[in-house]
């Protein structure tokens, strides 16, 4: 009998071989532009002496184009079925510079798009060098088919998932891997997808959508993805590119009152996204977990890794201005540069006809009193033997796939204490249910939120708590981590058991 594992490794090769070269103009409808970049270097150098690619050879100021709709194979109501096809695939990004992405079905951030009520059934099959599951961030699925790192898929290998959504749930959600200690590469490597949930009965179905699903890239000089440095697995990755739908600073078209479907795919970068309140009107009508009671006006919104909203726009005037990530500091270690705003995209106002937003979008019931308290504290300790020169523990532990770290009833309603114990900003993801967020405290001081939201991704400012509410009902092993995915890779990552 031959070696499996030497059949499998040589299978990845073959197909590796055969990976089709998909230019970005083709995947998206573009026609390439070859810009003359003979004024501008070839690189650019970071704070830790990288050699990576210089942002004036990336194509920018296309229109923005939409994210790639998976299709349904089912002719079965009520049905959704599709591949997902891993595997390394080359993209034109930089002209005539193909990279090597590992995609799902070889495309950049494909969508799933389905009602509520639907069986999703989906056949994944794993034609990378590691092991790699799929991970439903936000979707209330069992434990078995969320993609715990426990269950890898392995190289070569097909499997089979299947679950029914809710009657009664909607929302803005994604997927992604999340396997034992590659979780971080294979997310800067490409693989992300986005994941609607459409309710028959939205109040705002009437609204045109656009959908923005922000994603770090760094490229070194040869256009390939470049590995982690120190500086990566200490703060959390960040390159040098921030794309939206996979482009880099595109140009979107505001025309009359818009639904902006946002999702923030970054492994690291923290999103203060600007909404100038001299050119737009803006409403937060949706978070994590679907709609908000109310439409909430803004002119700002933080999103963390991992982290997604729902936002109305409307143009307050014929004109441009420029979509900004406003800077913030999230207390990075190192030498590191100074934070500053950062361009995301032009946008092109157009008035029309202006769509009123309801007064009331939904209704969501108060937390219920919980029966029992559990405390989860992230810490960062110094080892000069980690690629970061620093553990990241939650309870004091690296997480370990052997051990549960604490263990729940099915159907009791909990309350978690979650302590960021450290002087850097840690985002708190926990897979399965929605939570609500009862309060928040910081330097004694405890504040409520400002309105009632579904969650499943926070952010912990240092030394701050919050305390969630939540019930489970599926039985297994849960996680719950810090969505900077290389603080995760590194070990800031729990277990839950549901009995």
């Amino acid at each position: 009998m031959p070696n499996q594992k030497l059949v499998k490794k040589l299978s990845y090769l073959f197909i590796f071989t055969l990976s089709s070269s998909i230019s970005f103009a083709q995947q998206h409808n573009h026609h390439t532009s070859h810009q003359d970049h003979s004024q501008h270097a070839d690189m650019v150098m970071t704070s830790s002496n990288e050699e990576l690619l210089s942002t004036d050879l990336m194509l920018k100021g296309q229109p923005l184009q939409p994210l790639p709709v998976l299709t349904n194979k089912s002719k079965q109501q009520g049905v959704f079925q599709t591949d997902l096809m891993i595997m390394p695939t080359k993209v034109e990004l930089i002209p005539n510079k193909p990279t090597t992405f590992w995609l799902y079905e070889q495309k950049i951030l494909p969508v799933i798009d389905v009602m509520a009520g639907t069986t999703v059934k989906v056949a994944i099959q794993n034609h990378l060098p590691q092991g790699t599951t799929v991970h439903w961030h936000g979707l209330p699925v069992s434990p078995q088919v969320d993609g715990n790192p426990q269950h890898p898929i392995e190289v070569g290998d097909t499997r089979n998932i299947e679950f029914t959504l809710p009657k009664d749930f909607s929302g803005t959600y994604w997927f992604h891997p999340h396997p034992h200690e590659y979780t971080a590469e294979q997310v800067y490597r490409g693989l992300a997808g986005a994941f609607i949930v459409r309710d028959p009965n939205d109040p705002l179905k009437a609204i045109p959508e656009q959908n923005l699903f922000f994603s770090d890239l760094k490229l070194d000089k040869k256009g390939q993805i470049a590995s982690n440095t120190m500086l990566d697995w200490m703060n959390g990755r960040e390159g040098q590119f921030q794309l939206i739908n996979g482009q880099y600073q595109p140009v979107i078209s505001l025309e009359g009152t818009q639904r902006w479907r946002i999702w923030n795919g970054n492994s690291a970068r923290y999103l203060k996204l600007s909404f100038p309140e001299d050119q737009v009107e803006a409403y937060q009508v949706a978070s994590d977990g679907g709609l908000l009671e109310k439409p909430q006006a803004i002119t700002s919104i933080l999103l963390t890794p991992g982290e997604r909203a729902e936002i109305v726009l409307t143009p307050k005037k014929q004109g441009d201005f420029t979509l900004t990530a406003l800077a913030y500091d999230r207390g990075k270690m190192g030498n590191v540069a100074k934070e500053q705003d950062l361009p995301l995209a032009q946008v092109k106002m157009q008035l029309k006809d202006k769509i009123l937003l309801p007064e009331k979008l939904k209704d969501i019931a108060d937390a219920a009193k919980s029966a029992v308290t559990y405390k989860v504290e992230f810490t960062e300790v110094n080892n000069p033997n980690s690629p970061a020169g620093v553990d990241f523990l939650v309870n004091g532990k690296k997480h370990d796939l052997k051990r549960v770290d604490f263990t729940i009833k099915s159907g009791e309603v909990q309350e978690w204490e979650i302590f960021n114990n450290s002087h850097m900003d840690h985002s708190f993801h926990l897979h399965g249910p929605q939570f609500q967020v009862k309060e928040y405290e910081l330097a004694g001081k405890v504040t409520k939120p400002l309105f009632k939201e579904l969650k499943d991704t926070i952010n912990l400012k240092p030394y701050e708590k919050a305390r969630i509410v939540f019930v489970d009902y599926d039985k297994g092993l849960r996680m719950y981590h810090c969505h900077i995915l290389e603080h995760e890779t590194l070990g800031m990552m729990g277990q839950v058991e549901i009995k």
